[in-house]
């Protein structure tokens, strides 16, 4: 018989990211795309502020898809509070990355404009990153 979840969220550990990128390494739906190379953490705030980035330099033409979600809750406890008394807050969310994950795809855009939107997303993450065109694309 199913137990009925008993918190709103479900306590997690930090655990470690370690190997290459199993899932979501090929491109899927662009023609361009930014893939790590760095493995770590990515923040919604860093996801949002290179989704604005993309689509500001390419003026909302073409399309763009994030291939990453912040699933993983980071707790904190509050400053000048003493040790014990449980786990902290919620305090963000992050998305872990392996290197070789896509992490943003772009079509319906020229390449050089496309490699630039990029480069200016890729500025606002906290993992290195290279931009990679699908293997079938044709000029």
């Amino acid at each position: 018989m199913l137990q009925p979840k008993r918190t709103k969220f479900r306590k997690m550990q930090k655990g470690r990211v370690r190997g290459m990128a199993q899932r979501g390494a090929n491109i899927a739906y662009g023609s361009f795309a930014i893939k790590t190379m760095d493995m770590g953490f990515i923040s919604a705030r860093q996801i949002e502020a290179a989704r604005i980035a993309i689509n500001r330099y390419m003026k909302r033409e073409g399309r763009v898809w994030i291939r990453i979600f912040p699933e993983k809750p980071i707790t904190s406890k509050p400053l000048e509070v003493r040790m014990g008394k449980g786990k902290g807050a919620v305090s963000h969310w992050v998305a872990p990355v392996r290197p070789g994950r896509v992490l943003f795809e772009v079509d319906g855009v020229p390449k050089d404009v496309a490699k630039e939107a990029l480069r200016l997303g890729a500025q606002k993450l906290s993992v290195r990153c290279k931009f990679v065109v699908r293997h079938d694309y044709a000029e």
